[in-house]
Order: C-alpha cells, then sequence, then structure tokens
C-alpha cells in the first residue's frame, strides 16, 4: 500500500496525537475511580452517578444518586460541600448553581415522560412552559392558581405536579390523590384550589413520585416554578412579572 506525500504528515500528526491523548484519558480515568473509591469507603452506601473534572484545576465535580453535588481534589484526599464560584472582572458566576440548574432540568424532562401532570395549556401560541411544584392547602397557590386564566392567556403552559408540603400519609396528601384519580382531573383541581370539597378518589398515581421528585430537586415550599431552563423560582410570582421575566413582553 502507498501513500501520497500529503497523507503521510497526517498519519504522523494523528498517531503522535493518539499517543498524547492515551495516557491523559488513563489518567482521567484512573483519577475518577481512584475518588470514586475513597468516596464509597468514607460514606458508605453512596453511588457516584457522574464526575468531571472543573474549570478549577485539580478539582473534581462528583454528582451522587441522592441529587447532590460535592467536589473533590483529584488526589482524593479533600473532599468539600458547597458552592464553587469563579470570580471574573465582571464578578463571580456561581458554578455549582449552573450545575443544579443543569441538573434539575434533565431530571424534570425525564420525568415528565412518564406523564401523571395535571396541564392546563397555553391558549393560542404556546410561549412557555412552566412546571409548578404546588399544594393543594397552600394559600399562595391558591393565589397562583387564580391566574391561570391570565397565564394561559399570555402563552404559558403551566404543568402541575404535586408537592403536598405535609408528605406522605396526610389529608393533604390524600386530598392531591383525591384529585389526581377524579374522572377530570383538571375540574377537581379547580374545586380544591377554590376550597371545595372533593371527593375521595384512590387509584394506582405518581403523587408519591412526584413529591419525592420535589425533594430531588430542591424544592422546599410551595409554590415552586421550574423554568425551561432548569432555573427554580420559590414562592409565589403575580402573573404579568412572571411574563415579564420569561421575555414575553
Amino acid at each position: 500500500m502507498s501513500f501520497s506525500r500529503s497523507v503521510i504528515p497526517r498519519l504522523i500528526a494523528a498517531t503522535l496525537l493518539s499517543g498524547l491523548l492515551l495516557p491523559a484519558f488513563a489518567a482521567a480515568a484512573d483519577i475518577e475511580e481512584r475518588i470514586t473509591q475513597r468516596l464509597q469507603t468514607a460514606i458508605p452506601g453512596l453511588q457516584v452517578d457522574s464526575m468531571a473534572p472543573t474549570k478549577a484545576p485539580g478539582i473534581y465535580e462528583v454528582r451522587t444518586n441522592n441529587g447532590q453535588i460535592m467536589y473533590a481534589t483529584d488526589d482524593a484526599e479533600y473532599l468539600f460541600i458547597g458552592d464553587l464560584v469563579k470570580l471574573d472582572s465582571a464578578g463571580y458566576v456561581n458554578l455549582t448553581e449552573q450545575a443544579r440548574t443543569d441538573q434539575r432540568r434533565q431530571t424534570i424532562n425525564e420525568h415528565a415522560k412518564n406523564g401523571g401532570l395535571i396541564q392546563y395549556a397555553a391558549k393560542g401560541e404556546q410561549k412557555a412552559v412552566i412546571d409548578v411544584f404546588t399544594d393543594i392547602d397552600c394559600g399562595y397557590c391558591r393565589k397562583l392558581h387564580g391566574e391561570m386564566d391570565e397565564l394561559n392567556e399570555l402563552g404559558i403552559t403551566v404543568n402541575y405536579y404535586g408537592f403536598p408540603r405535609s408528605g406522605p400519609g396526610t389529608d393533604s396528601f390524600r386530598k392531591y390523590v383525591s384529585v389526581w384519580c377524579a374522572e377530570d382531573p383538571q375540574a377537581a383541581m379547580n374545586k380544591a384550589k377554590s376550597g371545595g370539597a372533593v371527593a375521595f378518589a384512590d387509584c394506582a398515581n405518581p403523587v408519591a413520585e412526584q413529591y419525592n421528585l420535589g425533594r430531588l430537586i430542591g424544592v422546599t415550599g410551595t409554590p415552586s416554578v421550574v423554568l425551561e431552563d432548569g432555573t427554580l423560582m420559590p414562592g409565589y410570582v403575580p402573573a404579568k412579572t412572571l411574563a415579564r421575566g420569561l421575555g414575553i413582553f
């Protein structure tokens, strides 16, 4: 087999590059294995979901099975839990919050594939979608729900995820299950949010799964709104203010 003179330099360059990259890949794999072993020895039961070097030299980001983000030095001697912040000429960038936002979006997207949401679709052109973790008995959740028609008219689709703050086995939790299991969940939600009684109903439902999802992504109160990019907005925000923040007007 013969090669043209123009091909030979490229082959040499590719060979040299692969020789340089293979040790780097091997070194990265060794570091990740070392960190994983040290963490699992120090914290029995911990599962590492993913790991990657950060922009800070010698520091690796570690994501665990419970949604936590932590950091380890590449020699696996030091671990720290907290926010990693990059300073720049304009101020600072919270790299950990960026990672949380990305992780939150991925987690919700995966969950959304399973369905089980109570949805209020935008009227006309859909301009934005928000995921709202809600509690039927929460006063500010009811206030937000009272603006549902306005949100939909503004082109915002609202997906409700159940997050009864009192937790499983409580009256509030059972109320959300009854709404979800009703023949018309949207009508039942409207009635319950206005303070009306909803007939008890039970069925296979995703309420506990949605509640656990909320806890996993950092929901601590209701309403909590998750934007399409994964940003978490805790608390009530008026419909027009929310729409303005979404760039709708």
